[in-house]
Formats: C-alpha cells, sequence, structure tokens
C-alpha cells in the first residue's frame, strides 16, 4: 500500500481514486472546492467516444475563417489574450502537419476505443450504472455539401469499427421530429452520455470518501519531492501533505505544477459556454451534435443543455454572456420552437486544451513519483475512467492497457 496524492477532485481525479482504491493505496484527495468555473460540473455529459479527430484537424481549418469572423462565433480569441496565446497557437499549425494529425488521430482512438468498457466497468463496480443514457449521440448538418465534406471522417469511424449509420432527411424527421432545416445526419447508436456530469461526479466523490479517501480542502501550491516523500505544499492552513506517489490533474491550473517538475507543457483554456433549460424543452431524444456551427444539446436529467464554442482569453477575463445568447439564437435555428425567453441557467468554464488535442498521462521528468493526468480538453468527462486504469497501471508497474508514449509530457 502506497500513500497518493490526487491534485484535482474533477472526473479525471475522481476517477483515479477509484482505481487506486481498487489496488489498496491510501488516498488523499487535495482540492479547493468550490470552483464554478471546472469544467466537471458544466460539460454536456457525453462519453464520446466516436470522435477520432484531432481540433487541429482539416475540418477545423475548413470552418475556421467563418468563425472567426464572428466575434461571437464558435471561436474567438480576445485580443488581449493574443500574445500569451501564440506560442500554443504556433504549437497548434505544427500539429495540422498531415503527419501528426495522422498520430493525432491513432493516439485519440487508442484511448476513446477504451472509454466506454472503462466506464461501464468503473459504474458497475460502484453500482452507478444509472447514471448512463444508451441512447446514442446523433450529428446533423444543415448543407450537404459540408456534410459530404465531413465523408473523410466519417470513412475513418468507420475503418475503426465505430457503429453509425448515415441518415437522410426523411429518416432524421422519424428520429428526432423536433430538428428543422437538417439535410444529413449521423447515428451514433453504440455512444453513450450520462444524467448529469455534476451529479456523477458528486456520487464517485460521495462513494470515494465512503471508501476511506481523505479530503484536503486547499489549492496545490508546490510538489517537492523529497529523500522519502513527495510533499505538497497546499493553502489550507499551509498543510503538507506527505505521499509516496502524487497524482496531478487539476486541468488547467496544471501547469505551474508541472512546470515545477521540469516539464513545460503547452496548456492553455478553451473557454466553453453553455445555457440550460428545463429538461424537455428542447423535444429532443438524445445529444445532438450540429456540425460546423460550433455547438452541441444535451438532454440531460437535469434539464436540456445547448452548449460548445471556444473562447480564447485565459482564466481571469469575466464571462461574455453574449457568447451564449448567440449561440442560443443559432440553436433556435434548428428547433423553432424553443421558447429562448424562459429562464435558463448559464455558465462558462475551463477546458484544459493542448494544441495536438492529446491530454498529458505519465511521469514527471525530475521525479517518476509524480505523475500526470490533465488536458483532456473535451474529452475529461470521455477519457477519465480508462485514465484512471493508466494511472494505477503507472502507479502499480503493471504493463500499460495502451501505449502511453503519444500522452507522454516530454513530447513537447
Amino acid at each position: 500500500m502506497m500513500r497518493i496524492a490526487i491534485v484535482g477532485a474533477g472526473i479525471v481525479g475522481l476517477a483515479a481514486a477509484h482505481a487506486l482504491l481498487d489496488t489498496g493505496h491510501q488516498v488523499t484527495l487535495i482540492d479547493p472546492g468550490n470552483n464554478p468555473q471546472r469544467p466537471t460540473d458544466g460539460n454536456a455529459g457525453w462519453i464520446a467516444d466516436m470522435d477520432v479527430m484531432p481540433l487541429a484537424s482539416p475540418k477545423a481549418w475548413r470552418n475556421l475563417p467563418r468563425w472567426m469572423m464572428d466575434p461571437l462565433g464558435p471561436l474567438t480569441i480576445r485580443p488581449s489574450y493574443l500574445p500569451a496565446l501564440t506560442p500554443w497557437l504556433v504549437r497548434f499549425v505544427l500539429a495540422s502537419s498531415p503527419g501528426r494529425i495522422k498520430s493525432s488521430i491513432a493516439a485519440i482512438r487508442s484511448i476513446n476505443a477504451q472509454a466506454l468498457p472503462a466506464w461501464r466497468a468503473r459504474l458497475s463496480s460502484l453500482g452507478l450504472d444509472q447514471h448512463l443514457r444508451e441512447k446514442g449521440i446523433l450529428s446533423v448538418w444543415r448543407d450537404r455539401n459540408h456534410f459530404l465534406q465531413a465523408q473523410d471522417i466519417i470513412d475513418r469511424q468507420k475503418d475503426f469499427g465505430i457503429p453509425l449509420e448515415v441518415l437522410g432527411p426523411r429518416e432524421l424527421a422519424d428520429l428526432e421530429p423536433a430538428l428543422h432545416h437538417v439535410e444529413a445526419g449521423v447515428l451514433y447508436s453504440a455512444s453513450c452520455h450520462v444524467s448529469d456530469p455534476a451529479l456523477l461526479a458528486s456520487d464517485l466523490l460521495r462513494l470515494a470518501i465512503g471508501r476511506g479517501a481523505t479530503g484536503v480542502e486547499g489549492k496545490a501550491l508546490a510538489i517537492r519531492p523529497t529523500d522519502d516523500a513527495v510533499h505538497v505544499h497546499t493553502d489550507a492552513a499551509m498543510r503538507i501533505v506527505a505521499a509516496d506517489r502524487v497524482l496531478i490533474c487539476a486541468g488547467v491550473w496544471s501547469r505551474q505544477l508541472a512546470k515545477q517538475l521540469g516539464d513545460d507543457v503547452p496548456l492553455d483554456t478553451e473557454r466553453g459556454y453553455n445555457a440550460t433549460y428545463a429538461k424537455g424543452a428542447f423535444g429532443l431524444n438524445r445529444p445532438v451534435m450540429f456540425e460546423g456551427e460550433g455547438f452541441v444539446a444535451s438532454t440531460l436529467d437535469t434539464g436540456d443543455r445547448v452548449g460548445g464554442a471556444v473562447e480564447f482569453a485565459g482564466t481571469q477575463a469575466p464571462p461574455n454572456h453574449e457568447r451564449t445568447s448567440a449561440m442560443i439564437t443559432r440553436l433556435k435555428r434548428f428547433l423553432p420552437h424553443l421558447d429562448t425567453g424562459q429562464p435558463a441557467k448559464r455558465w462558462m468554464g475551463f477546458r484544459p486544451s493542448i494544441p495536438d488535442s492529446l491530454p498529458v498521462i505519465g511521469e514527471a521528468s525530475r521525479d517518476k513519483r509524480v505523475l500526470y493526468a490533465f488536458g483532456h480538453a473535451h474529452h475529461g468527462l470521455t477519457q477519465a475512467a480508462i485514465t484512471s486504469r493508466l494511472v494505477a497501471e503507472l502507479v502499480d508497474g503493471s504493463p500499460a492497457t495502451i501505449d502511453l508514449k503519444p500522452f507522454s509530457a516530454q513530447r513537447f
């Protein structure tokens, strides 16, 4: 048995806590709590195992000029943040080469192929199967030409054996009568979503504490290895947590901690926005990706949520909910019955994003007793359970379920 300190109690940290408790380790979760911007609570709730493309892909570059022309569109950079973001953007361009895209696709598929089986096993082991909603996920296009341009992605998914069904307007109308102005769609019948990401995280935390994990409410300020332990210095009454292993999975806030350990990871935040309406307001039966529009709709147990968009503005700038309003306006083109005057809960959160769309999973440069699991961007929920298995394998020295080289912090 080892003492494991986990820095960050978001969805990745919580899944890792259970994986490490499974193997008999003593777990301490270090998290400041009360962080309304953490993506664990406000995401779309998808286990998007069908995704294979990195953000730096031809699909994104095709849409980029149109998106950037609209200050409230799917992607924007606040001018004041551009100097700080420039190194990230340079790496994003480099990650867009054909060879790099091919490598990223292979790595994304290797981890996403294990995502749903890992979640099924985790939820079953904890008696939380009731959180899984197996209704499939639907992608739709309102322009058939744009659908045809996406054929290369669909073909890749078929090659990977991902179950999918291409639908025309008539089939779409039968499947989702509430949808209007769509010309083509793809149904991923085997993909899933969860009841509500915040409810799932709450249950995982409750059960982790019930299984013996300890919680420390505080922010990790520094990681300092010594000969006999790794010390996590926190702002919780200046408490220091001594551990045999430390796992850093604090989302966008992981960057500075990793830098202390010799790894300058190009991690930034894609600020995402959403609005949650009353349950049933959208009239949809399953989650929907509106291709080329930069947003998705989710049918959660706690309400219908429209979310998405990417804004680069760092962690200090206040939210710009004009972006949320613009997203709702675009959604109404597809769901004209939606009453946009009814109250909606609005949210903005920080997706931890790396230019090649691959998380960092592995060991720190300066001390192999410190492990990383952060930077999952849009796939934090999707990849949390399989990431936790990979972390447990690293801690115990077991053979890795997948090749971790593409996810190393030392790849930069």
